[in-house]
């Protein structure tokens, strides 16, 4: 089974949580799921999986996969808008690993340097590729009060009209190395999380391509990508590559034309933090109807193409 029929036959079995629990607002299917405390502030919960020969070769230097293993479900948090509180992680360990130390004191000296700290988890072995799986716990900004609102941004508040934005060059990251070093723009989101021209966000993980897709779907809306809009890394040859290879941890955003006509493609700072500078717009939102699905194109010079496909299928 894809990847995406079985998350699609998730979000279908899980669609009655926040009928049945009401402290569940938002359940599987976006960055984050979304909880409310018994106290009713809001938690972001997200767990994702680091594996050997996928997400990073088995030379790679132990403290760069902890790196990885950390920042990868940050950066989820970070989609929403909202801050890391706290970690758990469990790894699965090549039987007789000889770094097991070495990869524990990476993954929490990491954890700390996110302000995340790592406060539990579990470890077995096995015969097979290291696999290590980090769930992070994300909660509102400190700064945030009544008169600096926040909410938490998801992938399905995409509106006709909108125009998309990214937080930075794409394309070539395994390639670069960047997948292993990059770091989740934890500001970057909470300041759109302030914004009312901001209405969806999400992270960039499997391709700009598949992952706008994603938000189309999410939205019930279409999306038009431009790809001589495309921001491409320095080691990216092509708009293909900035759409489809994925990796790039920057933020997929959609806002209101008047981010660009009034503000020039940035949001101003909020609650002691600096504005966002912007890259784009690099496509804009539409409406559909029965004709016209929610799907993903991208225009080049040789036409249209179905963006969608452009990406990860795990």
């Amino acid at each position: 089974m894809r990847e995406s029929e079985l998350l699609s036959h998730i979000a279908r079995i899980a669609a009655h949580q926040p009928r049945r629990f009401p402290f569940v607002a938002l359940g599987p299917g976006d960055d984050c799921a979304l909880v409310r405390s018994p106290s009713g502030g809001p938690l972001l919960l997200t767990v994702d999986n680091a594996v050997e020969g996928l997400h990073f070769a088995p030379d790679t230097p132990i403290d760069l996969v902890a790196r990885k293993a950390i920042a990868r479900s940050i950066s989820d948090v970070a989609a929403m808008g909202a801050r890391p509180l706290c970690a758990l992680a469990a790894a699965v360990l090549p039987t007789e690993y000889p770094h097991a130390r070495e990869l524990a004191s990476a993954i929490h000296r990491w954890g700390e340097h996110f302000h995340c700290p790592v406060v539990g988890g579990d470890v077995s072995s096995a015969d097979g590729p290291l696999v290590i799986s980090v769930a992070v716990v994300g909660t509102s900004p400190e700064a945030s009060t009544e008169s600096v609102p926040w909410r938490p941004l998801t992938r399905s508040g995409a509106r006709a009209g909108d125009e998309l934005w990214v937080t930075g060059p794409l394309g070539a990251s395994l390639v670069s190395g960047r997948h292993l070093r990059f770091t989740p723009r934890i500001g970057e989101g909470i300041v759109a999380a302030h914004s009312p021209l901001v209405h969806a966000m999400m992270d960039l993980s499997d391709g700009l391509g598949r992952d706008a897709a994603r938000m189309a779907e999410a939205s019930g809306v279409g999306i038009v990508l431009d790809a001589s809009r495309l921001p491409r890394t320095s080691e990216c040859r092509s708009w293909l590559g900035a759409c489809r290879d994925g990796e790039d941890y920057e933020l997929l955003i959609a806002a209101a034309p008047e981010l660009r006509t009034k503000h020039a493609g940035v949001i101003p700072g909020v609650a002691g933090r600096p504005p966002v500078a912007l890259i784009g717009p690099i496509g804009r939102v539409s409406s559909i109807d029965e004709r016209r699905p929610a799907e993903c194109l991208i225009f080049t010079p040789d036409g249209p193409h179905d963006a969608a496909s452009m990406g990860w299928e795990h």
